[in-house]
């Protein structure tokens, strides 16, 4: 499988590591390591009932853990492992950076733990959509009868996966999100894919160009395909830059006709012009557009970047058809909650950007938008420019509300705005009740935030929790 690093058992025997961190990749990481003999201590910055608990459970492994000093490197370190959330800046690494100390994060580690035999990596990244495309991915695999697993940054650490062994699958679909690939140097999948660009933990980061080099490591080496997305060039460009294995092609996806070497869509079938014989003047037939659930422009885009990967890998057309309709897309991700009095609600909370809801308010044509939260540091002009036409009203909640409002004041002030001023959770349930108020029949109210939830909500998963319960809510009473 081309240039890697792989290690074995005896390569970490008795080696001194340091890992960042007490959550599941961590962990997963302190057990693999402590498991093939190497010195592991654990650092985290908490001292909660839960971490000295996680530590005792370590502790029975030979793991020690040093809690509520997540700063000063302890003495002998010979290798730092971190968990994705960790900055760079972050004075740990400064420390391991002074004292002549690899940071690396653990996709790097699962990478150099794989045997000689291992199944290659089909890998995805990209500012939205990671999840969904790696499923997609991975259902389409199993539909063509391959031993596979989606793996990464969804699900099973990727450590525990690739421990089981050589022989335990084909092929792994891998999500990887732009933390795991910055602390991952020496990566080199069979065949990657970047879904699109837009600004997003920039605060990590430190700039967007910082941001995208990141995301377009998971090109570098790659072996037989470089998938990328037509109607976003930074994605093209990222290939053009990436050093390849001699022979590795960049492919194209596009909701459009597709030209050589792309797959797209023709009278509503995906198809493929890129993995067939004289590719200039023949498409093989993938699935339809309605294999395709839910049929949304940016779900579909999904379903073509996991028909690339899977086709780059030999895969069957009558499989991607198969395995397309055999997926069922995770809660929360633009998904159908009722139809009250002939108006659809839709909860896509996993929307929690700007580039994410814009692409949810391109599936409908006439919205009420529930919208708001934690910004990130994001600014809403260019998402209300391109949405207004499609907006009937819009309800706004949470933090930082105010600058979705000062911008659809700016680009769109005929559409009616509903600012509700609590941030607690029952505002959810006020936000729904308006937004019928504000809906006609054949409307579709979409919760597609554009923000963060933790303002209100510990996460994207119970918002959209408190969103289908207040729908429901909402139907009983419209009986």
């Amino acid at each position: 499988m081309g240039s890697r690093q792989v290690t074995t058992g005896s390569d970490w025997q008795n080696k001194r590591v340091t890992v960042a961190g007490l959550g599941v990749s961590g962990i997963s990481a302190a057990r693999a390591l402590a498991g093939l003999g190497a010195s592991v201590t654990v650092v985290d910055g908490g001292d909660s009932e839960a971490h000295r608990a996680k530590a005792a459970e370590l502790a029975q492994l030979g793991v020690a853990a040093r809690l509520g000093d997540a700063e000063t490197l302890p003495e002998g370190t010979e290798l730092v492992v971190t968990s994705p959330g960790w900055k760079p800046s972050s004075p740990l690494f400064a420390a391991a950076a002074e004292a002549g100390v690899d940071v690396v994060g653990d996709v790097e580690i699962a990478w150099r733990l794989r045997g000689s035999g291992a199944a290659p990596w089909l890998a995805i990244t990209g500012t939205n959509g990671k999840t969904t495309t790696t499923q997609m991915l991975a259902s389409i695999l199993e539909a063509a009868g391959l031993r596979t697993a989606a793996v990464g940054n969804i699900g099973t650490p990727i450590i525990d996966v690739v421990l089981e062994g050589d022989d335990a699958y084909d092929v792994f679909a891998v999500e990887l999100s732009s933390y795991q690939l910055h602390w991952a140097p020496s990566l080199r999948v069979h065949s990657g894919a970047v879904l699109n660009l837009a600004p997003d933990h920039l605060d990590w980061h430190g700039s967007m160009e910082a941001y995208a080099a990141d995301k377009g490591r998971i090109y570098e080496g790659n072996q037989v395909a470089c998938v990328y997305n037509v109607a976003d060039k930074a994605t093209e460009d990222l290939v053009r830059e990436a050093d390849v294995e001699e022979g590795c092609r960049a492919i194209g996806f596009t909701l459009g006709t597709p030209g050589p070497s792309q797959l797209g869509v023709v009278d509503g079938i995906l198809v493929d012009r890129a993995f067939v014989d004289q590719r200039h003047k023949n498409a093989q037939e993938l699935a339809e557009v309605a294999d395709v659930d839910p049929p949304a422009p940016h779900n579909i885009a999904n379903a073509l970047a996991a028909a690339a990967l899977a086709r780059a890998f030999g895969v069957e057309a009558a499989a991607v058809r198969d395995g397309l309709r055999a997926f069922t897309p995770d809660a929360h991700r633009i998904a159908h909650v009722a139809d009250v009095g002939s108006v659809a609600y839709i909860d896509d909370s996993k929307a929690t950007n700007t580039h994410a809801a814009e692409a949810s308010l391109a599936a409908y044509e006439s919205i009420v938008w529930i919208a708001g939260g934690l910004a990130k540091g994001a600014a809403f002009d260019e998402l209300v420019v391109r949405s207004a036409q499609r907006l009937r009203g819009v309800v706004l909640i949470g933090r930082d509300r105010a600058l979705i409002r000062e911008a659809l004041a700016r680009h769109a002030p005929e559409v009616p705005v509903v600012d509700l001023d609590r941030t607690d959770t029952g505002a959810m349930s006020q936000a729904v009740q308006e937004a019928a108020r504000l809906a006609r029949p054949g409307d579709t109210v979409l919760m597609a935030p554009a923000c963060a939830s933790m303002d209100m909500f510990t996460n994207y998963n119970k918002r959209g929790d408190a969103f289908a319960e207040a729908v429901r809510e909402l139907g009983s009473t419209s009986v």
